[in-house]
């Protein structure tokens, strides 16, 4: 006869269909029931961590006790949890720093000065405020999921401690200086498609590791799109690259070499024996010393096209469009560069005033100030 499986609103140990870890439940010092993973396969480990989760239950409730949970318990229950984020690489990153400056932290007395110690000794590193303000959302995440998962109540001393981030980097080229950089790339013997990528880069505004990551199947050429499934970008949605007539060309030069070198290879940046390139950064800072230009990064290939579209009088609805901002307000720090389109907007107000005479106003208001003094 099967065995039978502890029911989910008694206390012990179950398993569940849809993991492969031992589940508990429990109530806890606060009588809500807390039904959660142990995080573990192995029933002796899952049986030790709930004989645990009980103990602090009694003490809490006897000896008014609040239970003992380390800043490693919280942090490792978020990660092992959300193993399945885009940024988990980066979460584990973020973490290792936590736990540089709060390691074995009782967390029900993590207070704002531990966290205050934490951004001054990465400040002292040279580290950015943006960097930061990702370690501080870390933080604040893992103790928000640690409280909703287990009915429980730690404070969480990273609230209103986001620092003030600088305006975001824009650096962009004009089109003489893209069409010297493009010339500068051609001249590149080992990276013949380092001219192509760049051409790509300008006139859709995809992310380096978009246009690295693209496979032919992905291209249509007979509806010169470029198609992007939501595993492939940074806002994790998938969205529609409309290919211009120069996006074309250097594509059709792409396919050519790739029919010469590696007719079987899917990537559409790929080396001459079909392989996947990951990097282009060597070929990408020599051209751009052929070129003569300094301080640009390949990121900056993509602003060089949001500037170009704002400035042509594309709204920015349609620029975050194309370069697939999840919001509008990231595309609006390129709003400055076409100041043509708000001199229109403020001419629209002309004549909203009427008065006799606009000199005749001025004389009136001369006068009146000469009376008073």
């Amino acid at each position: 006869m099967p065995r039978k499986r502890k029911r989910r609103d008694q206390d012990g140990l179950y398993k569940r269909d849809d993991s492969p870890y031992w589940w508990v439940s429990f109530v806890n010092e606060r009588g809500a029931r807390v039904r959660c993973s142990t995080r573990t396969t192995d029933r002796k480990e899952a049986e030790a961590r709930y004989a645990k989760w009980k103990l602090d239950v009694y003490r809490a409730r006897a000896w008014k006790e609040e239970p003992q949970v380390s800043f490693e318990q919280v942090i490792l229950e978020y990660l092992q949890t959300h193993a399945g984020k885009r940024s988990a690489d980066v979460d584990k990153l973020h973490a290792a720093q936590w736990r540089k400056s709060i390691a074995g932290t009782v967390m029900s007395q993590l207070a704002g000065k531990d966290i205050s110690e934490h951004i001054r000794r990465r400040q002292q590193e040279g580290v950015g405020p943006a960097s930061i303000n990702r370690e501080l959302a870390l933080l604040s995440s893992a103790i928000n999921h640690w409280n909703l998962a287990f009915d429980a109540n730690l404070p969480n001393p990273t609230r209103g401690r986001k620092l003030r981030e600088p305006e975001g980097r824009v650096r962009w080229l004009t089109r003489a200086q893209a069409a010297a950089l493009v010339q500068g790339a051609s001249q590149a013997d080992q990276a013949p498609y380092l001219g192509p990528l760049i051409v790509l880069a300008l006139n859709t505004g995809m992310r380096r590791g978009e246009l690295l990551g693209l496979e032919w199947s992905r291209v249509d050429s007979n509806n010169a799109m470029i198609h992007l499934e939501a595993m492939h970008t940074k806002a994790g949605r998938r969205r529609g690259v409309p290919l211009n007539r120069q996006a074309q060309d250097a594509l059709l030069v792409l396919k050519r070499y790739r029919a010469t070198h590696c007719p079987s290879s899917r990537w559409v940046i790929c080396r001459a024996d079909g392989e996947r390139i990951y990097s282009v950064a060597t070929g990408f800072r020599n051209a751009c010393a052929r070129a003569g230009i300094t301080d640009f990064r390949f990121h900056d290939l993509r602003h060089t096209c949001a500037a170009w579209l704002v400035q042509s009088g594309v709204p920015l609805t349609q620029v975050r469009d194309v370069l697939g901002h999840s919001t509008v307000t990231m595309t609006e720090r390129y709003a400055h560069l076409a100041p043509d389109n708000i001199r229109t907007a403020v001419a629209a107000l002309d004549g909203n005033i009427v008065t006799e005479s606009h000199e005749r106003v001025t004389l009136d208001i001369c006068s009146r100030l000469r009376e008073n003094t």
